[in-house]
């Protein structure tokens, strides 16, 4: 059974990697081999292409294991399509909150504080804000 594409995982010294950004000399999606990975809190690696370049310090998001290629595309596109509908909803979201606070209806006509992207605000730190943009002339 095939492994699963973890974008996480380290990469070991020898492993075949495709660039997934333009880098120096070296074009997106061109195929090189990690000469040696380091890092602890940021991970790197130096990479060696075919076109003949070697480049140090690239981070581990830059480079992609080619035998995990096509997994990696399907993981791109899901994580796309996911951050679309996410935007999609949070517009969605605000649409449909202005139109309560157009309205008239709703906990912020009541005096009740107010929603903004899906987090409350209290009513005092709302007369807190206006408060202080009064004092400062705004």
């Amino acid at each position: 059974m095939a492994r699963e594409f973890d974008p996480s995982a380290p990469l070991k010294p020898h492993t075949k990697v495709r660039s997934v950004i333009d880098l120096p000399n070296v074009a997106k999606y061109s195929n090189g081999k990690v000469e040696l990975a380091n890092g602890v809190t940021w991970v790197r690696y130096w990479v060696r292409f075919e076109n003949g370049e070697s480049i140090g310090h690239i981070s581990h998001g830059d480079v992609i294991p080619v035998k995990f290629w096509d997994q990696y595309l399907v993981h791109k596109e899901q994580t796309e399509r996911e951050a679309a509908e996410a935007e999609a909803r949070a517009a969605a979201a605000a649409e449909a909150g202005v139109d309560a606070a157009a309205s008239g209806g709703g906990e912020a006509a009541a005096g009740g504080g107010s929603v903004i992207n899906g987090v409350s605000i209290p009513p005092h730190l709302l007369e807190r804000s206006a408060a202080a943009r009064t004092r400062l002339g705004g």
